[in-house]
């Protein structure tokens, strides 16, 4: 076995195993921080099966809506494909300032957005550019999975506040003030949430902001679920509930709430002094969004938006549909979501998720996503997903049920 004088290379002549290690010396340490996604396990092993129905996909089923390709294909045929401005396209940007200032009587200017390549892009953004060592990041456990590992690639470091089904996995703003101390730097917050369809109450989002600013704590909030709600609640966004924005961040997009996943268009908006430094760390990431995609936008917050009620009130009668079969599922313990298109039941304590979600797929042909792809603490918990037909949702409980009334873990609690 030949080695090259570069000890971090092997050479062409090394065998399989050693390339293995090749890697591991050749990334930077930080990457170890990054996990195998427990949604790309399922769906991975899932594409390896036959009649496998999903209750695990985490985008929209609807299509996009008409208006809005329309105004994509025009802005392609239009010739519109060159960049846009490093903030965003203009026209995007006075919609967006439109559309908040009405949405929460702001007086937003175009200066307090960035357009980015979906609401990811934006997160990353702000969490690389504030993490490093010594630094303490407050979120809930569970929540979505890409805040702790850009944390962590960073050096900094995660507090994490459980939750629990029992409790509709709300977050307990004491414990989160509780949870503040010399080395916290921010709280990332997510409502409506993934993985739980959880949505703040207006008092525990003004809470946190008013106890932060305190402190000259950052707060950031993931938003992007903010249209898809239920019960008819007025959502609580940080942009609402803070005094100012010296110490907020909002993030969204248009991948849920219109349908657009694929186009990849979000936003940051946040003060002018850290939209103009974002502006520039925009840059050496993605550079802009895409230009057809952002005209796309445009069209969408300046259309007709009686396509997202459409889309709300279906996901509404999924929701309470999935809730009632949720409580004749032997061994969950389930709540009533709010918003967005998730509930994360709870298995039995001392069942491992991850190991009883796999098992199901391949016995059932139902996927699910196991809790500790949210959170350490979150190993006992399922995410379903009721972004699928009620066609599929019936199915696939019509599996579940019986198989769950057979299995010695769920026997063995009851």
């Amino acid at each position: 076995m030949a080695i090259s004088i570069d000890e971090n290379r092997l050479s062409l002549a090394s065998a399989p195993e050693d390339r293995y290690v090749r890697g591991k010396l050749f990334w930077n340490p930080a990457m170890q921080a990054i996990p195998i996604s427990g949604i790309r396990r399922m769906v991975n092993r899932a594409s390896e099966l036959d009649d496998v129905i999903h209750l695990s996909i985490g985008q929209p089923d609807f299509g996009t809506p008409r208006h809005i390709i329309d105004a994509h294909i025009h802005a392609l045929e239009a010739g519109q494909t060159g960049y846009t401005m490093d903030a965003g396209l203009p026209e995007l940007l006075t919609a967006l300032r439109h559309y908040y200032n009405e949405r929460y009587r702001s007086t937003l200017t175009e200066d307090n957005f960035l357009v980015t390549t979906g609401a990811t892009e934006g997160i990353y953004l702000l969490l690389t550019g504030m993490a490093a060592p010594g630094r303490e990041f407050i979120i809930a456990d569970p929540t979505f999975l890409l805040y702790a590992p850009l944390i962590r690639m960073l050096g900094g470091q995660i507090k994490a506040i459980p939750t629990r089904a029992e409790d509709g996995h709300q977050l307990d703003p004491e414990r989160v003030v509780a949870a503040m101390g010399p080395n916290t730097h921010a709280i990332i917050l997510n409502s409506p949430a993934n993985p739980t369809g959880t949505v703040y109450p207006r008092e525990t989002v003004e809470w946190i902001c008013q106890e932060a600013a305190y402190r000259g704590i950052e707060v950031v909030s993931d938003e992007v679920y903010d249209h898809l709600l239920f019960d008819d609640i007025e959502f609580p966004s940080v942009l609402s509930c803070a005094a100012d924005l010296d110490n907020i961040a909002s993030v969204s997009s248009f991948s849920k709430t219109f349908a657009m996943p694929g186009l990849r268009v979000g936003w940051v908006v946040a003060d002018q002094n850290t939209i103009r430094t974002l502006r520039r760390y925009h840059m050496f990431t993605t550079t802009v969004a895409n230009t057809p995609a952002q005209w796309a936008g445009v069209a969408a917050l300046l259309g007709d938006r009686s396509c997202v009620d459409d889309m709300v009130a279906e996901y509404d009668r999924r929701r309470k549909r999935v809730v009632d079969l949720v409580e004749q599922t032997p061994g969950l313990t389930g709540y009533m979501p709010q918003g967005a298109f998730y509930v994360a039941p709870s298995l039995p304590d001392g069942v491992d998720g991850a190991g009883f979600a796999m098992r199901m797929l391949e016995e059932t042909g139902v996927c699910v996503i196991p809790g500790d792809t949210f959170g350490e603490s979150a190993g006992g918990l399922l995410r379903i997903s009721y972004s699928t037909s009620m066609d599929n949702i019936e199915e696939a409980f019509s599996r579940l049920i019986p198989w769950m009334k057979n299995q010695p873990e769920i026997r063995g609690a009851e």
